[in-house]
């Protein structure tokens, strides 16, 4: 089974970049906006949320292809995000994925509107679909909208950023990774569940092991920053202290951090296995984000 998942990422990555590529090669734009764009994009990254969309569709045995634009349009979210974090004004990051980040080769005013072209680029992904009906069209923009917006992602973000230099509860801090990073994880699984035309009580269910997931993927997140490989992870370890942010290791210990992280993939997998379906991919994917080391 592991090595049909290595093959599944390899494989799905592949066409992920691939599709990236094109969509922002064809753009009528300036060509400095593009090649900032295409600058994050071709950054590397786990492709995780974008791999995730089509999982789910493999486990519920539909036609991927259905899929590609929506995971590329999540892709083009995240990476929209992340070029924004690293600015001067967020979490002023020299790097990313090993590399100077965007507004350290472009300038700030160009790496600011290419995370917007990319943001609103995905919102045409998804609308220029032909593959996909109108009302799902409108479900799937609705979704992502929630998830990566002020009731989403955004506002994680926020209160990240309020966060800083204070001593949160364990509480608040979940809320932050449930809204900063869980969310837009939950909308790759349940848009794969959309256009899979998945049951209503299966998508509850993908909701909630999404939840358990993300956590999970900040923990671990959390761990590496302590204990990780810098060359591996692409950037310097000792950012979150350095930042003075809360974490699940300074709460809970790195022990403590460690059990909690085993106790989220736990349930996330609970959660699939009360599914219609047997969720193979996905379960074999819990598995990578608690032992993933970048």
């Amino acid at each position: 089974m592991k090595d049909m998942l290595i093959d599944f990422l390899l494989s799905r990555k592949k066409i992920i970049e691939e599709q990236l590529l094109s969509y922002i090669h064809e753009l009528k734009a300036p060509e400095t906006l593009k090649k900032s764009m295409l600058y994050s994009l071709e950054a590397g990254g786990k492709r995780l949320r974008p791999i995730l969309v089509l999982a789910t569709m493999n486990d519920y045995n539909k036609n991927e292809n259905i899929g590609v634009a929506v995971a590329c349009a999540i892709e083009m979210v995240h990476t929209y995000s992340l070029i924004h974090d690293d600015l001067p004004c967020m979490d002023d990051d020299d790097l990313r994925r090993g590399k100077p980040t965007n507004h350290k080769v472009y300038g700030e005013a160009t790496a600011v509107l290419a995370g917007d072209g990319l943001l609103t680029q995905s919102f045409q992904l998804i609308a220029n679909t032909p593959t996909i009906d109108s009302n799902t069209k409108v479900r799937l923009m609705t979704e992502l909208v929630k998830a990566a917006g002020p009731e989403g992602m955004v506002g994680g973000q926020v209160a990240d950023m309020e966060g800083e230099a204070k001593q949160l509860s364990l509480k608040e801090l979940e809320y932050i990774h449930e809204n900063k990073t869980a969310k837009l994880l939950g909308y790759s699984v349940v848009s794969g569940a959309i256009l899979a035309n998945a049951p209503e009580d299966d998508l509850e269910k993908l909701q909630l092991f999404s939840y358990h997931l993300g956590i999970a993927f900040q923990i671990r997140d959390d761990i590496l920053d302590i204990e990780g490989n810098e060359e591996v992870i692409g950037k310097p370890v000792g950012s979150d202290t350095y930042n003075e942010k809360t974490t699940y290791p300074a709460i809970l210990s790195l022990d403590g951090a460690k059990q909690k992280l085993v106790q989220h993939i736990e349930a996330a997998k609970s959660e699939l296995h009360n599914l219609s379906i047997k969720a193979h991919l996905l379960e074999e994917l819990c598995d990578l984000v608690a032992q993933r080391d970048h």
